[in-house]
This record gives structure tokens, sequence and C-alpha cells, in this order.
């Protein structure tokens, strides 16, 4: 048989096969596939029975670096198949979608590594299909970033589950608190109006009246201080908004917070990592990211394609406010009350990104609010543009499948003939006659662009119109 007709003949007959027998096909494979990655890393020959000793903890003998490396290996191979294995099988999903941020986030930062690369790791993860968020959205408040991620699916005919991650203990808690923030009752509108009146910071505000609203401090407490549970409650939120008919799955956030920089069994935050490769320590990296992430992130290291931070463009921030005028930054998103002010001034005396955030933030204003300001600067994102995003059905970009993702498109097509669907830039841009759309598409383009200036060897221009998508067998 063809590789192709084995696979569909395992996935039509691996129901009938006793479960005792699955766990141990199961475990056989990781063991195998562990012997493989350690000697493709290191040329090390470990045996497949040191394998299975080292994972048993039977391996008393072996040299401590050979256990180190087989245990690196085998743990990330878990843990990169236990969110997607917890989605599928909560869900019993026989394929997986994923749409991801593009080379800047939510968070007003950069992506550690470009959009390409990123589509490769979620592929490599179990995604069959990526698709990018566009940057409009991707830079957006929690709200709009959620709206555009179900506007996406829900266009595409073809989901039935969203799954998103969240520290909250159930999923009741965090729809409580949607179904209000959706249906914004006359009695929690009244004290949140009282709440801002203190001069606090609106999540602030919307926590401390959500909480009295719904009369119970302990169970709501702290919910909204998270930021994935901020942007899980969006996402129910934009469910309801838009009638959507996907499934919410909640998958619950393990061990570390996310701005922790600790790791704990394996597991760090975002943060923590974007922290351990600051320090370049790679074998704590190891520790945490799926085998395949980690070899990828070391590719994009040796071309000096990894961007840590937001300082990177410091200069080219703190260039921009300073040629802007007021109206113009009042003119940005997220930008009210006077801040455009604060801004101003804080740019013509500020050298640097961290003094500049540091001037510029109260208690009103957070620093992640603040970085996606400057990111907007940074894109020329203005409010006309952030209110088009928030009207218009975004394309379906997509940025890499595998053969499965490959039959996807074809049945996204089927489904939903009228989509607009990206798998060429060029293309798209010859042929499309969407104003909003070209707009849209035009943002992300720039934004690979700037991306790319933060390169350590040399910035790529253009690479929307020559990077193929991401292919995998």
């Amino acid at each position: 048989m063809k590789l192709e007709e084995k696979k569909q003949y395992v996935e039509t007959n691996l129901k009938y096969l006793p479960a005792e027998e699955k766990k141990s096909y199961d475990f056989n494979f990781a063991c195998v596939f562990t012997k493989n990655s350690v000697g493709m890393e290191s040329g090390n020959t470990a045996k497949l029975e040191e394998v299975v000793s080292v994972i048993r903890g039977t391996s008393n003998h072996l040299d401590e670096s050979l256990k180190r490396s087989i245990y690196n290996h085998y743990s990330s191979y878990l843990k990169m198949l236990d969110h997607l294995q917890a989605t599928k099988e909560i869900t019993g999903a026989e394929y997986c979608v994923a749409v991801i941020s593009g080379n800047f986030t939510q968070r007003g930062e950069t992506s550690i590594v470009n959009k390409w690369a990123k589509a490769y790791m979620a592929i490599c993860g179990g995604a069959d299909l990526v698709i990018e968020l566009p940057t409009l959205y991707s830079v957006s408040s929690a709200e709009n970033f959620a709206n555009g991620a179900i506007k996406i699916l829900d266009s595409l005919k073809i989901v039935d589950s969203f799954a998103f991650g969240a520290e909250a203990d159930d999923l009741a808690t965090l729809n409580n608190i949607a179904n209000v923030l959706y249906n914004e009752p006359r009695g929690y509108t009244n004290i949140l109006s009282h709440e801002l009146k203190k001069g606090i910071s609106y999540p602030m505000a919307r926590e401390n009246a959500l909480m009295m609203y719904l009369n119970d401090i302990k169970r709501y407490a702290n919910v909204l201080g998270s930021p994935n549970n901020i942007l899980a409650i969006e996402y129910l939120k934009a469910l309801k908004t838009q009638k959507s008919h996907l499934e919410p799955i909640m998958i619950k956030r393990q061990k570390v917070y996310y701005n922790e920089n600790r790791i704990v069994d394996g597991f760090a935050s975002a943060t923590g990592i974007r922290d351990i490769m600051k320090k370049k320590q790679y074998a704590d990296l190891r520790k945490v990211v799926p085998n395949s992430t980690y070899q990828i992130l070391g590719q994009q290291v040796k071309k000096g394609e990894v961007i840590l931070s937001l300082s990177k463009y410091e200069k080219e921030i703190i260039y921009t406010l300073r040629k802007m005028t007021v109206a113009q930054i009042a003119d940005l998103p997220d930008v009210s009350e006077g801040l455009e002010n604060t801004i101003k001034s804080a740019a013509s005396n500020c050298n640097n990104l961290t003094d500049l955030i540091t001037a510029i933030k109260s208690k009103r204003y957070t620093q992640t609010r603040i970085q996606r300001i400057l990111v907007c600067a940074l894109l020329g994102i203005n409010k006309k543009m952030m209110d088009m995003s928030k009207k218009t059905i975004p394309y379906a970009r997509i940025l890499g499948f595998n053969p499965k993702g490959r039959m996807l498109i074809s049945e996204i097509a089927n489904r939903n003939p009228k989509i607009n669907m990206v798998t060429s830039v060029k293309k798209f841009v010859d042929q499309n006659k969407n104003k909003q759309l070209a707009e849209m598409l035009d943002i992300d383009i720039f934004a690979t662009d700037v991306y790319t200036l933060g390169y350590e060897y040399e910035s790529k221009a253009n690479l929307d119109f020559t990077n193929n998508m991401i292919i995998t067998n």
C-alpha cells in the first residue's frame, strides 16, 4: 500500500484495537521516536533498550548526559501531544485547524519567530491547517482579537468546536462573566461607571464591577487578573455576539501562569520561554518545548531571525512618535482621554523603550495596552482601520498544511464558495476587488517588512510574496 492508504487503513481500524495493546503501541512509538531524535540531534547512537530503561527509571549505568538527552526528548514529545490530544479527546475531532497571530502579538510584543516558522511548529505539533489571524486583530484589544478569530473559524464552515486555554477552573465561571459583558445589564453598567470614576484602569474597574454585580467575590476574584482568562471570556462573548454554532472547549493551563519565569515539571510560560532564550539557556529550553519546536527555534537562531522583544524597534518607535503630531497620536487605537499628550511628551524626552513605557504608564493604562499603541504607531494603524476590522469578515490566509489540511482546503471551498481564501498573496492582490480586505492584507505585508528589520544579519522585504506556504507530507 501507498503511505496515504496505510494511514487510512490505520485510522479506520484503530478503534478495533484493544486499549492495552494500543497503549503498548503508543509507548513503543514514543521510544523509537525518542531514539531517532537523540540520534539526529547529536549523532549519539542510543540503543532502544537504553531509551526504554531511561523512561522507566532503571538506567543506572548510563552516562548522565545521554540520560538527560533521552529524557528531554521523550518529555518534549509527550508535551507536544498534551494540548492537542486533550482537545481531540474532548471533542472527538478528526482534524485540527489553528488560527495564529502573525509577526506581532496581542500583548503588544513581537513574535519570537516569524509566522511561517510558527506555522511549521503548529503543523509539527499536530495541526492540519494553519491560518493567520490578520495583524489588525492580533494587535488589538482582547475583544477584537477574539472576534477576528471566531469570524475566520465560522467562515470556514467546517469547524465544530473551538479550543482555548485559561487559568480558570471551570467554563461556567467564565461563561457567567461573558453573559454579563454580552448583555450589559443596567445594574452592571452603573457599577462599572462608578468604578471608572475612581481613576483606576478599565480592566480593574470591570473586575470590581463584575464581582459586585455577580455578588460572589470568592468565585470571581482574580478571574479577570489573568490575560488568558480575559481572552477566554472574550472568545465566549464573541460566540454569543456572532451567534456562532462553535462549541467552546476550555483547556486549563497547567503548572505555571502566563508571566512566571520559573520551570515547573517541564512547563513554562511564554514569558518564561522568552527569558530562557534571552539568556541562551538552551538546555532549559529543551525541557519546556516539543522537540520539533526546539529544532525550528534552533534553525531560526542560526539564521539570526529570532526577535525576543519589542525593544528591537525602539529607535523606529521613538522616531515615529516624534514625527507624528498630537492629533495623529490621538488617532491611534486605544488612545483616549488626553493620553496623546503624555505619549508625545514622553517620546520627546525618552531615548529608550523602557523609559518611554514607564513615562506613559499609569493606573488607568496598563503596559500591555501601551505596547499595543506603540505597535500600532510603528505599523501605521489608526482608529479608522481598526474600526473597519470590526465590521469586516476577514480573509483566511493559509500559512501551512499537511495532507489532511489539503483535504480541508478543498472542503472549505466546497462548503463556502464565497470565502476569501488566500493561498497566494500576489494572486489575491491582483484579483481581489474588496478594498477593505486589500487594506487589511497591505497591513500584514507591511508588518512582515517591519518585523524583518529586527533580524540580526539582514532584513528581508516582500516575504509575503516570496515565502511559500509550509506544506508537509
